[in-house]
């Protein structure tokens, strides 16, 4: 199961009215970095007959098949520290990530 807080539900509602269309955001990982994998977040319109769907505060999380093993009890928040903002992800499977903190190992 893939869990929102309240802040991080909060920002994409807002990002998903502004853009005027949407159903959700797809999450997925992607090979990349020194650690090996990093998470992706898009919002999107439609679905594919392979994802799976989940429902959560106003909007739906899209995963596709690969990526969901991967992503299983992870937590998406919206953090502000500073000048910076954004989406930040704790995800239990996480072995360790890399020093600039855009990838990670499982």
């Amino acid at each position: 199961m893939i869990s929102v807080t309240p802040q991080a539900a909060s920002k994409i509602v807002s990002n998903l009215d502004r853009r005027g269309s949407g159903i959700g955001i797809r999450l997925g990982t992607r090979t990349t970095g020194c650690s090996g994998l990093a998470y992706v977040l898009e919002y999107v319109d439609t679905t594919d007959e392979h994802d799976t769907v989940i429902n959560s505060d106003g909007f739906k999380i899209v995963v596709d098949p690969k990526s969901l093993a991967i992503l299983d009890d992870l937590l998406i928040d919206y953090v502000r520290q500073g000048l910076n903002e954004g989406f930040e992800f704790t995800n239990p499977a996480e072995k360790d990530r890399c020093g600039c903190g855009e990838s990670f190992r499982i």
